[in-house]
């Protein structure tokens, strides 16, 4: 059984920066190799919204944002982990933030991705 578990996240000023984890276990590498990965976000009171997704390789890598550029999503398959490193946080960033797998780069990237972490709550405050 594939098991998602973020880390990472924690209290920030406005400003400063966060890297976000999310270790995959019940796959070994190759098989994490086969799914995308993507990180998602659920501000209080709305819904929950993608972030970033990451393809099999980590050569593709879709931003909710991408005119921004405050967020970067990388992986490293040999340790069977996801990254997502933001910087310049604002409080607008203050989220639930959620990691998911699916095996279709499509899909990751949507409420119907295979597999879920719990979350790990990120806050922006001054």
């Amino acid at each position: 059984q594939v098991q998602l578990v973020e880390s990472g996240g924690g209290t920030v000023q406005p400003g400063g920066s966060l890297r976000l984890s999310c270790a995959a276990s019940g796959l070994d590498f190759i098989d994490f190799s086969n799914y995308c990965m993507g990180w998602f976000r659920q501000p209080p009171g709305k819904e929950r919204e993608i972030v970033a997704a990451i393809d099999w390789s980590g050569d593709g890598r879709q931003y909710r944002d991408p005119s921004k550029g405050r967020f970067t999503i990388s992986r490293d398959n040999a340790k069977n982990t996801v990254y997502l490193q933001m910087n310049s946080l604002e409080p607008e960033d203050t989220a639930v933030y959620y990691c998911a797998a699916d095996s279709s780069f499509v899909v990751v990237r949507t409420a119907a991705a295979a597999y879920w972490g719990q979350g790990t709550q990120v806050t922006v405050s001054s």
